[in-house]
């Protein structure tokens, strides 16, 4: 003991004391303490946690998400971790305990000595008392340093976070993951082992030392990178194979009512930065679609497509390709109307709305063009037409029941009392869907919507078909779809049926029986012929019919004929003079 405390406090009773009290400071007061405290804690919230972990456990097993095995193994680790924690609790205590014990000792050895020396063995005060101070610090030095390391170590082990690894691997793996810190620490020994008077072997030994280290390190993270970068691939692709494989519902996309994807290249035709003059194109389109027809129709979702061709593009409806088409975006599309004379150099191509013979040319060639009496269009002018047509020739699709309240909406807003009135109490929303639809079906616009409320109100009590409520309000329509067909106040030219195939197409339609297949054939033939006399005369595809008929006959014609409108004598305004063109069965 004694060569001990001349060792560490070179025979200096009074650094020594100075020495022993600053280990027992940092020992009891702050290790143990705060040992204590963690330990204390940890007890507390493992016990007060452990039901919790115990229902969670039971929960999986009867989930079957773990086997029994599996579930003893996870409560004997929940109740280790509670007797872990408890343990440490008491053992923070004996720590404690050990170094309020090193200070009652010293003390007793220090009024034992004094004793002792002045009375056993004569010696003065002076003398006794630096003789068994200077050995009380030796036995007290001796004693506090193993508790400090203990005490070091019971604070190590409760304030790790618990994982797979045990506490070697843990502080191994914490003091040495960075080559950052051990290049700082290095840094920090190499200046202290500058300063003149130091021992500047040693410091420089230990700044070699722990450079070694740090390069090492940086060496094993560098390779590590490498190996680990084809694994981190894999494991990056499985995760999101992982992750797709959970599919939710923000995975379902509810497709467009419209939609026009393009090719890459026409891509700058949909881009104002660009100068594309589609986009306009298209708002204009459905402004006069929704002052022409009464609603406004849904907006055409753009997009581009890599699977398309450069130039090809697709209009969709509902998801599904209702036409696509072909456009060069740094040329000019010339249509031959019929009319046209001449050739122009360019391209052979077929315009994609009407089907017509054309031919992208080029820039210079297009007054020529002009001049020979072809049509020149741009490229976005060709989309807007085909896009414009098929929306006009789906107007009943585009027409859901989202578009018919927020077209009773605009009407309650002027006329709130005549909705109310309406719908629900007489009509419902349903069957007012279903009467729209079939006006614009058959390209009968709704802007009279006060006409159409009028009429619905009038027979909707009694009649609840929505086809015969249809004929009800197109009767009143007569004056508008007049004029629809036939503008201006010269004589309305038709094509009619003969009498004796009108009163046999009746008596079939009242029967119930289907119409017999060679009368049929015979029906669409002279259809055939009477739309080619009237596109002779520049009349309007017009057939005329028996109201009796009249559903019938269009719902039967026009999958052959699109372009043919049905009419009965009851939708004509009796005002102006009618003039039939062409009798279908008939001698023409």
């Amino acid at each position: 003991m004694e060569a001990f405390g001349h060792f560490l406090v070179g025979g200096n009773f009074a650094i020594g004391i100075i020495v022993f009290i600053i280990l027992i400071i940092i020992n009891f007061m702050v290790i143990t303490k705060g040992a204590g405290r963690i330990a204390e804690v940890g007890a507390r919230f493992s016990l007060d946690g452990m039901p919790g972990k115990q229902m969670a456990i039971d929960a999986d097993l009867n989930a079957g998400l773990i086997g029994e095995e599996e579930a003893k193994r996870r409560r004997k680790e929940v109740t280790q971790e509670a007797d872990f924690y408890g343990s440490m609790d008491g053992a923070s205590k004996f720590v404690r305990g050990d170094a309020i014990a090193g200070l009652l000792i010293m003390a007793i050895n220090i009024i034992g000595g004094l004793v002792i020396g002045v009375m056993q063995h004569d010696m003065s005060v002076g003398v006794a008392g630096e003789t068994y101070t200077l050995l009380t610090i030796g036995d007290g030095l001796v004693a506090q340093i193993p508790g400090l390391v203990i005490s070091t170590a019971a604070g190590v082990v409760v304030t790790r976070v618990a994982n797979d690894q045990d506490v070697g691997e843990q502080m191994v793996g914490q003091l040495f993951t960075s080559p950052r810190v051990i290049v700082l620490a290095a840094g920090v020994i190499g200046l202290l082992g500058l300063i003149p008077g130091m021992p500047n072997f040693v410091f420089l030994l230990f700044t070699a030392t722990l450079l070694g280290v740090a390069w090492w390190l940086r060496g094993r993270e560098g390779e590590a990178k490498k190996t680990g970068g084809v694994q981190a691939d894999a494991d990056a692709a499985d995760a999101e194979v992982a992750q797709v494989n959970e599919a939710s519902w923000s995975d379902v996309q509810m497709e467009d009512t419209l939609g026009l994807e393009v090719g890459y290249r026409l891509i700058p035709m949909v881009d104002h930065e660009q100068q594309g003059q589609l986009l306009t194109r298209v708002r204009g389109i459905r402004k006069k679609f929704a002052q022409q027809m009464g609603f406004l129709p849904p907006a055409v979702h753009i997009r581009d497509n890599l699977d398309l061709a450069p130039t090809h593009y697709r209009i969709l409806l509902k998801g599904v390709t209702i036409g696509s088409g072909e456009v060069q975006p740094d040329r000019w599309m010339a249509i031959n109307p019929g009319c046209a004379e001449g050739e122009v150099p360019g391209t052979p191509c077929t315009e994609p709305t009407f089907g017509l013979p054309a031919l992208w040319i080029d820039e210079v060639h297009r007054e020529l063009a002009q001049t020979l009496g072809y049509t020149v269009v741009d490229p976005s002018s060709v989309v807007a037409t085909h896009l414009n047509h098929l929306i006009t020739t789906h107007t009943e699709e585009l027409f859901g029941r989202q578009e018919a309240q927020q077209l009773l909406d605009q009407i309650t807003k002027h006329s709130p009392k005549l909705v109310e009135d309406l719908i629900p109490a007489v009509i419902s929303l349903t069957t007012l869907h279903k009467v729209l639809q079939n006006l614009l079906a058959e390209r009968v616009p709704i802007r009279d919507m006060r006409t159409i409320i009028d009429t619905l109100a009038e027979f909707a009590t009694a009649q609840s078909d929505a086809d015969e409520l249809t004929t009800r309000v197109r009767a009143r329509l007569s004056r508008a779809i007049t004029q629809q067909w036939f503008p201006g106040e010269e004589d309305i030219q038709l094509i009619g049926l003969d009498l004796s195939l009108e009163q046999l197409l009746i008596q079939a339609t009242q029967s119930g029986s289907a119409i017999e297949p060679g009368i049929a054939e015979n029906l669409m033939k002279q259809t055939e012929k009477a739309l080619q006399h009237q596109e002779g005369l520049g009349a309007p595809p017009v057939l005329l019919v028996n109201p009796a008929l009249r559903l019938m006959l269009s719902r039967y014609l026009r999958r052959i004929f699109p372009q043919l409108a049905v009419l009965s004598s009851q939708e004509i305004n009796t005002q102006r003079n009618v003039r039939m063109t062409y009798l279908i069965g008939g001698k023409g």
